[in-house]
């Protein structure tokens, strides 16, 4: 990869951690990625699907070619990029997470803004970097086909790319490619989790709760019978099924009887049937305990999605390449960070703070976090890759990763997967049978 993109990644990268903005509003963010991407010959087009914050960057080589160059495909396939030149699309992320502001220093020094605690500042520059890597290849070579970058907002939110994908926005792509920063170096062939992520406000009538109580309907008793409810069902639900909810608002002081409460609730599982299936479950306990009170209960969905569909043959090709480019060294200073973070933050990673590759798992590996990147598995076949942008043991969404990941710990992991993403996409330009077979397997899915 030609230095001045790799500059150009950490320029972007350190850009976006210095101006951390939430779903929905990652407008300096977005501007960022897109100038670095049309700087190196993309064509940007904004307001993707209805988000002002979403875009889509596109360069397409080899249009002075014979039709013959194009890719025919193999006898009884028929794949949408069959007789015509590849589309590969690259997704890239930006927002950050509220509350996460944090110095890159080895102990605990939040601000209280927005952070990168999930890295998605080199999520989107890695993205980038691989797109303007592939497309100097392929230009260099004449290659037919399009390499794309999607600027996707409100991954925290799960919102993104469900809109963008139920719209239509990845439907003629011939294989997306995304990563994920982690704490190792790995082709990330995990299920992410199928959510349903819903409100439920219940509406009651207040009352003086000493003086007049049999004039009080409770909002607040509905909200907490729902819950019992839903803790017993816990019992009759499959073993890979998690229903979680907090309470997000009530009315008054105790004196009052509640006219309104409300709770946020994410039920999840490796399948969207199991998840959707528990979900009604617990839509029945809220309409119960309703009931039971004299109150009304409104049901809210705020966003779902499914569980990831993995593509065991793009796994296995960006592994292959993976194997290839050496994982990143770090100095001694970098060593030291990662020991007195490790210290300060009780990781228990036993010294060993970065290993190399690790091997490619023979079945897909259940992961209880969800992503709107599933959604598009289940459109096109897809592939996500993890590097280490953080010290073993770093779980996400915690002040330790805010603070690698705007360090060069961070930025060397970003760069390796750039490099990654590059060298597995360039192969599928090349050597259009992967594609065929990827796309005959993601059919054979359930």
């Amino acid at each position: 990869m030609r230095r001045e993109i790799t500059e150009r990644m950490k320029e972007t990268a350190d850009f976006i951690f210095r101006h951390p903005e939430l779903s929905m509003n990652e407008h300096e963010s977005s501007r960022a990625l897109a100038r670095f991407l049309e700087e190196e010959g993309f064509r940007v087009t904004w307001g993707i699907a209805g988000f002002e914050t979403a875009f889509l960057a596109e360069w397409t080589g080899g249009e002075g070619q014979a039709p013959e160059a194009a890719h025919s495909c193999s006898a009884g396939q028929s794949s949408p990029h069959c007789g015509k030149p590849p589309v590969i699309g690259f997704l890239a992320e930006y927002d950050a997470l509220p509350g996460l502001g944090q110095e890159c220093i080895p102990r605990q020094a939040q601000d209280g803004r927005p952070g990168h605690g999930c890295g998605h500042n080199l999520l989107g520059a890695a993205c980038a970097g691989a797109a303007c890597g592939l497309k100097e290849r392929m230009a260099a070579e004449h290659l037919p086909g399009t390499v794309r970058v999607y600027g996707c907002p409100a991954e925290e939110t799960v919102v993104g790319k469900i809109r963008m994908n139920e719209q239509g926005v990845f439907d003629d792509l011939s294989a997306a490619v995304t990563w994920h920063p982690f704490d190792r170096n790995r082709v990330s062939y995990d299920i992410w989790q199928a959510q349903d992520i819903k409100n439920y406000k219940f509406y009651g009538t207040a009352a003086h709760a000493s003086k007049h109580p049999e004039a009080g309907r409770s909002a607040l008793d509905a909200a907490e019978l729902m819950n019992v409810g839903v803790n017993y069902l816990r019992e009759h639900v499959p073993v890979d099924v998690r229903m979680h909810y907090t309470y997000t608002n009530t009315d008054g002081p105790a004196n009052i009887v509640p006219a309104y409460a409300s709770t946020n609730y994410f039920i999840r599982s490796n399948k969207w049937k199991r998840t959707k299936d528990a979900s009604e479950r617990v839509d029945d306990c809220a309409r119960g305990a309703a009931l039971m009170t004299g109150t009304r209960v409104e049901i809210e969905r705020v966003t779902c999605n499914k569980e990831m569909k993995v593509s065991r043959t793009l796994a296995e090709l960006f592994y292959e390449e993976m194997q290839k480019i050496p994982a990143p060294s770090y100095t001694e200073e970098e060593l030291r960070f990662a020991a007195e973070i490790s210290e300060a933050a009780g990781f228990h990673n036993n010294g060993r703070y970065f290993t190399g590759l690790e091997p490619l798992e023979d079945e897909p590996v259940p992961l209880a976090i969800g992503t709107d990147v599933s959604d598009v598995s289940h459109t096109v076949p897809t592939v996500m890759l993890s590097a280490a942008a953080m010290c073993r043991e770093t779980p996400l969404h915690h002040w330790a990763a805010a603070a690698q990941v705007g360090m060069s710990i961070g930025q060397k992991g970003m760069v390796y997967a750039a490099e990654c993403m590059e060298a597995g996409a360039y192969r599928l330009v090349t050597e259009p049978e992967l594609l065929d077979r990827a796309w005959e397997e993601f059919r054979q899915q359930v």
